[in-house]
């Protein structure tokens, strides 16, 4: 059988042929990859003097055919699964962990990599080479290489059960996202694009009739405009159970057994914690760094939030319905305390925020900053829904961005970028394959898909780490784009978020849907004005989220999650009409793999840069500077990880902020 993840790709830019490839090719073409890539790393372990081209550069390469044959299929898994790609995950998850821990391990390649970092002095490496070797040795040690005997056969028993739990963790709750919907009876209150949004969710899921799903850009507005308290319940109720409904699909036993495992490997590896273990390598550095910055914005966050709590039970109370406000009302009461305090609605806002203009604006403020141009091109993709852009400056190809933006059953939840295709320089000028998946409610045939605030800011979000892809320009892959401390990786993205308020970019794009008239200046001032607003509530959930993350692992594993993290929010004050914005059963960030586990304050860490750098653009002359762009390009978008997080920054900014314009920012401070 042919095999188009083993073939030469004709195809635009080299694209994975995904009109060609089917669900049966993956596991063949895995298997031959995995052999290709044993038989390159036996190649460089063959007894000849180390260098870095052929040891530390070979390595580097080993594992194309990996991921050309990988690349596709994480693509399809995440964003367009089904039943045989959910099992082709659970099997290939312990199989890929095995292959790593079986590198890492392998003791002749490991002694190569010594003897270079050893002898590194005399190797005349340039500053790229010296960082890799540097990384490399690092993530060598970190996986165990130390290890012999039990111990590292052991550590990689663990890692492997790990790698099955996380794909265990994501299934389980795509199968209650997937599963439940909720059909509208009563649309009180539900304003057009809710009601148009609700009646595409049961065309969908063959309802006959609008549904609330527990898709986030769905069940929000829902949650802000439905007349009904109890129907607000249930579908809140619903919301944040996920992965904790009992059955083959309960993630807490899973949240459990992954503490447990994260805590034998950090001390297989000779940590105290998994928490020193894994903030060793971020720019944090340590648990206390982590909490101090944490409830430096706690404490008026939730004196905000306490103090909103008060209004928003007396408008309850007002409208005839019984204390005390429930985490099911709040949003509700604020969205009617914004329409009063600030003349301003979600249902009045949405008509300009619509998702192809939103588009434009991200484009056009990417043109404006670096130069980059956006031309549509016809490729084969995994869905219909997707689209693709040839991205270039000046002629030159730069990247292709593909977007995937409305939600469906088969895409997990939340917003994300990866790519594809990392930029490198070491197999000729490879540029990225950048996808940006969003869960955006999806219209009704014929209908505009419209934003709202927070969509259009998520948006910006996932488009500014396409940018740190996009932009990157270094040689070795293990430094391009994202691959920076994942406490810097944040930068990018929420300081792209602040060109989606800029005014003069909302003047041109955001035009509405049915008129084709700007959004007026008073609105778009109201608009901006209430910015910060119910910003308590807002940094209350995630902050909350951040500090159990961090809680469940800065000591003993807790035997029982739940209770754990119950015992945290009780510690901490949490206010009772406020919860955690994602539960542990369905805190994907932390579960679901390792990248944000320990890691999802991340957010605030970066907070405090990216609000401190576009601080530096309205300082030297506004929000397109170009001296300032270049900064940012050069210092940061382009640089990947080829220096540590901290002194870039410092070359971008002159030295590192503290959280005074993040409190600012938020509204929490004077």
């Amino acid at each position: 059988m042919t095999n188009p993840l083993r073939d030469t790709w004709d195809t635009p830019f080299e694209l994975p042929p995904f009109d060609l490839i089917k669900d049966e090719h993956f596991a063949p073409a895995v298997d031959a990859a995995l052999q290709d890539a044993r038989a390159a790393i036996a190649a460089i372990c063959d007894g000849s003097h180390p260098t870095f081209a052929n040891t530390i550069e070979a390595l580097s390469m080993a594992d194309t055919p990996l991921e050309k044959a990988l690349s596709p299929f994480f693509a399809m898994a995440g964003a367009d699964s089904n039943e045989v790609r959910e099992g082709l995950m659970r099997d290939f998850s312990p199989m890929l962990s095995a292959y790593s821990s079986e590198i890492t391990a392998n003791t002749e390649l490991f002694a190569r990599i010594e003897t270079l970092w050893q002898g590194r002095d005399a190797l005349d490496l340039t500053h790229e080479q010296a960082r890799v070797l540097m990384l490399v040795r690092r993530n060598f040690v970190r996986s165990g290489a130390l290890l012999t005997g039990a111990e590292a056969d052991r550590l990689a028993d663990v890692k492997q059960r790990l790698s099955v739990l996380g794909t265990q963790f994501t299934q389980n709750l795509l199968a209650d996202e997937r599963s439940w919907f909720m059909p509208l009876d009563d649309l009180s209150g539900l304003p057009d694009f809710v009601i148009n949004a609700a009646k595409s969710a049961g065309e969908d899921k063959d309802a006959g009739g609008p549904v609330v799903t527990l898709s986030r850009s769905l069940i929000v507005p829902f949650l802000q405009f439905s007349d009904r308290r109890d129907s607000r319940e249930k579908a809140y109720e619903a919301w944040t159970a996920r992965g904790a409904n009992g059955g083959e699909t309960d993630n807490r036993a899973i949240a459990a057994e992954t503490l447990k495992l994260r805590q034998e490997r950090a001390q297989l590896l000779g940590y105290d914690t998994f928490a020193d273990y894994k903030l060793e390598t971020e720019m944090a550095g340590t648990p206390d760094a982590v909490r101090a910055l944490l409830m430096q914005v706690w404490e008026p966050a939730k004196t905000s939030a306490e103090t909103d709590a008060k209004v928003l039970e007396a408008m309850l109370v007002a409208d005839g319905q019984s204390a005390p406000l429930q985490p099911w009302d709040w949003r509700y009461y604020s969205e009617k305390r914004r329409a009063a305090e600030h003349d301003l609605n979600e249902a009045e806002l949405k008509p300009y925020l619509q998702l192809d203009r939103m588009i434009d604006a991200a484009f056009a403020c990417s043109n404006r900053l670096f130069g980059l141009q956006f031309t549509p091109i016809d490729a084969p993709l995994y869905h219909e829904d997707c689209r693709a852009w040839d991205v270039t400056r000046d002629g030159k190809h730069m990247a292709v961005f593909i977007g995937d933006y409305f939600a469906r059953g088969s895409k997990r939840s939340g917003a994300w970028c990866s790519a594809m295709r990392s930029q490198q320089k070491l197999a000729g000028d490879i540029r990225p394959h950048v996808i940006n998946v969003c869960n955006f409610a999806k219209p009704s045939a014929g209908q505009p898909a419209l934003l709202s605030y927070d969509d259009a800011r998520t948006l910006f979000h996932e488009f500014g780490h396409a940018l740190h892809q996009m932009l990157s320009d270094v040689t070795y892959e293990q430094i391009s784009g994202t691959s920076v401390a994942r406490d810097f990786v944040e930068l990018p993205s929420q300081l792209y978020e602040h060109w989606m308020e800029v005014p003069e970019v909302l003047e041109e794009f955001a035009i509405h849907a049915e008129t084709g008239d700007a959004m007026p200046r008073d609105l778009l001032d109201r608009m901006l004005g209430a910015a910060t607003y119910d910003m308590g509530f807002s940094t209350v959930e995630y902050v909350a989220s951040a500090l159990v993350d961090l809680g469940f692992h800065e000591g003993a594993p807790p035997a029982d999650p739940m209770q754990k993290q119950a015992e945290i929010l009780e510690d901490i004050g949490m206010p009772s009409a406020i919860r955690m914005r994602h539960a542990t059963p369905n805190f994907a960030h932390v579960f679901a793999g390792d990248g944000y586990s320990c890691g999802y304050y991340s957010y605030m860490w970066s907070e405090v840069m990216d609000a401190d750098a576009f601080q530096a653009f309205e300082e030297n002359g506004g929000p397109f500077d170009p001296t300032m762009a270049k900064k940012l390009e050069t210092f940061i978008l382009s640089a990947g990880g080829s220096e540590d997080a901290a002194v870039l920054y410092k070359k971008f900014r002159g030295s590192m902020p503290d959280a005074t314009a993040l409190l600012k920012g938020r509204g929490l401070a004077a």
